[in-house]
């Protein structure tokens, strides 16, 4: 197997990357991480064909001393008895706008993948290690500084910001707005939103905070007036008993 992909990005980022298993787990695609276990370690789904195949396995990145790297790994079906292994050798080489990773090695599988094409399974080989490279290259990006937007003609402090009249302002005057009556219009606003604050202000209270009447004053004709009458009742009253205890005397 030989394979090479161009990234945009310098050989010493590539290094760097290479050189963290954190990042190159990250790099590569479909990976799902088992928690405790190794960085480059857990479930792969590999499509092939109209075939998808889940292998569980580890992979491996060191370094050699003549600058390139053995990519090493071994992985079983999640859901089967076939099994997959590949040694791998990635070499760097600069160019002029970015870095060429070259692989070269050797796999073998059984199982599922042997009862496929070999065409079909090489296709499926070359495409991860391009999606490899290609997130190896954007884990070695280095982001750009956000600079902050600078705004012209801005005022220095909120307290400098003019602040228009409100709307029920009476000294703002609406020079487009046509003229009315004031009496309709005072006409209309009671009938929209009924009485004006003006009304309510001079109503009477009302309820418990009404105002309590003064006691009204009693005249001295007016005592008169009904004294007569009860003491005439009282005169008749004592002559009648009277005349009723002579007869029962007699």
């Amino acid at each position: 197997m030989e394979h090479e992909v161009h990234v945009p990005v310098s050989v010493e980022r590539v290094r760097a990357v290479l050189a963290d298993p954190a990042r190159v787990a990250r790099a590569v695609p479909g990976l799902q991480q088992e928690a405790g276990a190794d960085p480059v370690a857990g479930r792969l789904k590999l499509r092939i064909g109209g075939t998808t195949i889940t292998y569980r396995g580890t992979a491996s990145v060191s370094a050699r001393e003549d600058g390139t790297y053995t990519v090493e790994g071994e992985a079983t079906e999640a859901r089967g008895s076939g099994s997959a292994k590949f040694a791998l050798t990635l070499a760097l080489r600069d160019s002029e706008d970015g870095t060429t990773l070259a692989f070269g090695g050797t796999g073998s599988a059984d199982g599922r993948a042997a009862d496929l094409a070999p065409d079909t399974v090489s296709t499926a080989v070359t495409r991860l290690l391009s999606r490899f490279a290609e997130n190896l290259g954007t884990q070695g990006e280095v982001p750009e500084a956000e600079v902050p937007e600078v705004v012209e003609d801005a005022p220095a402090s909120v307290f400098e910001t003019e602040i228009p009249p409100p709307s029920l302002d009476p000294l703002a005057d609406d020079l487009d707005a046509p003229s009315e009556p004031l009496a309709e219009a005072a006409h209309a606003r009671r009938t929209m939103i009924g009485r004006s604050a003006e009304e309510v202000d001079h109503a009477p209270p009302r309820g418990r905070y009404a105002p309590v009447p003064p006691p009204q004053s009693v005249t001295a004709g007016t005592t008169l007036r009904w004294a007569a009458p009860a003491a005439a009742l009282v005169v008749a009253s004592v002559i009648v008993a009277g005349r009723v205890l002579r007869k029962r005397r007699f």
